[in-house]
């Protein structure tokens, strides 16, 4: 594993957020993606290297992983402008859907052309080598689904192509993976709390605690119990319901009531979570607000996600804490504090810095997979110092 490269990819239903090498490499792309064309119209083509390449990504992807092989995609910022973009839908499961491949993929292959972490060859192709952590929710982990997602990547050549792309265009990145690690998301968010970049405890209070984490993500929620600083599968818990559906309910009222078509779900959370001018949106050139329509949408979500809460603690009443992290937590926040003060008055805890809490995963993946890393290289340098001594 000493060329190969490490990666963190959270795939998350709303983003991708990665970190790649020692840190130095950082992605955050929408969940996006929309077929197209191998050789898409581009007003003034001469100037495409001077385009933003995350606003740009444009390529075909080969893998024997994908249902659909050999496509064309816009992916991104580029996808949530086009009138195909497809996210991923209510009831999907993450580790099924191409779409996760295809982003996982991208995000890779962006690491690899912009990082100079590999040599490309004369006919422009990078032979790029990754140690990937990565995680999927708690109930695809618990139905064994994260075991047939690793063997997807494992032991396949998976090839992105950057067709009309800044920067990239023409360049092809075969990307191999040395190592998989599938982790579930609870105890990544877990892992997250109580260590640093080091896999140091920075959080000695929790060690011992039985808290509970909810990951509010796009099309699912996690509720894991973590005790005896594991998580524990029997009473952990994972529910088809996320933010995706109100967040396409209130992108629908909008459209309805106001005539503004928003291009994706992304649109939606800028509305709401945006420092100035929060809850508005421009109609004819107005800031009009759209405060009555997000607020009784959020409300009826927060109320499910709150009895989610309310069930998971009844059943481990000896919980201290309950942890929110993911996307659907920044947005909801408000929404279940307000809950919970008028009701159970639960020991809850969010993160101000939103975000925290939206790279959590990512950050915890790169925390497991550097641990993993360093302790699998320690006895192949005991192994060539064994060696080395015999040879003397």
């Amino acid at each position: 594993m000493t060329n190969s490269r490490i990666a963190a990819v959270d795939v998350g239903n709303d983003a991708v957020k990665a970190n790649f090498g020692q840190m130095e490499g950082e992605f955050y792309l929408p969940n996006v993606v929309a077929r197209d064309m191998e050789d898409r119209p581009v007003i003034g083509i001469e100037d495409l290297d001077e385009k933003d390449v995350l606003d740009n990504i444009h390529i075909r992807v080969h893998s024997p992983a994908l249902e659909d092989n050999n496509a064309v995609y816009r992916v991104g910022n580029l996808a949530t402008k086009s009138s195909g973009s497809t996210e991923l839908d209510p009831g999907s499961s993450k580790s099924e859907e191409d779409q996760t491949l295809i982003m996982l993929f991208a995000t890779i292959a962006l690491d690899a052309v912009s990082s100079n972490a590999f040599k490309e060859s004369k006919n422009n192709v990078v032979e790029a080598n990754y140690t990937l952590g990565t995680g999927l929710p708690l109930r695809e982990v618990k139905e064994g689904k994260d075991v047939g997602y690793r063997s997807q990547l494992l032991g396949s050549v998976h090839q992105v192509e950057f067709l009309v792309t800044p920067m990239f265009q023409g360049m092809k990145v075969n990307i191999k993976f040395d190592e998989v690690k599938v982790y579930p998301e609870g105890f990544a968010a877990y892992v997250n709390l109580i260590m640093d970049n080091d896999l140091k405890v920075i959080n000695k209070d929790l060690i011992d605690k039985q808290i509970l984490i909810q990951d509010i993500g796009g099309l699912s929620t996690d509720v894991a119990v973590i005790r005896n600083r594991n998580v524990d599968d029997d009473k952990a818990q994972g529910f088809n319901l996320g933010v995706a559906e109100s967040l396409e309910a209130i992108r629908e009222e909008i459209r309805i009531q106001h005539g503004v078509e928003l291009d994706s779900r992304r649109d939606v959370v800028d509305i709401i979570t945006r420092k100035n001018n929060r809850h508005h949106i421009m109609v004819k050139g107005s800031r009009t607000s759209v405060h009555d329509i997000t607020d009784h949408i959020l409300l009826e979500l927060a109320k499910k996600e709150y009895r989610f809460l309310r069930n998971v603690w009844q059943k481990n009443s000896q919980s201290e804490i309950c942890y929110f992290v993911g996307g659907g937590s920044a947005v909801l926040k408000d929404y279940i504090k307000a809950l919970n003060n008028k009701l159970d008055g639960f020991n809850i805890e969010f993160f101000e810095d939103e975000n925290e809490s939206i790279w959590m995963m990512a950050n915890a993946y790169y925390k497991l997979i550097t641990d993993f890393v360093k302790k699998n290289a320690a006895p192949s340098k005991a192994k060539e110092q064994a060696a080395a001594t015999k040879e003397k």
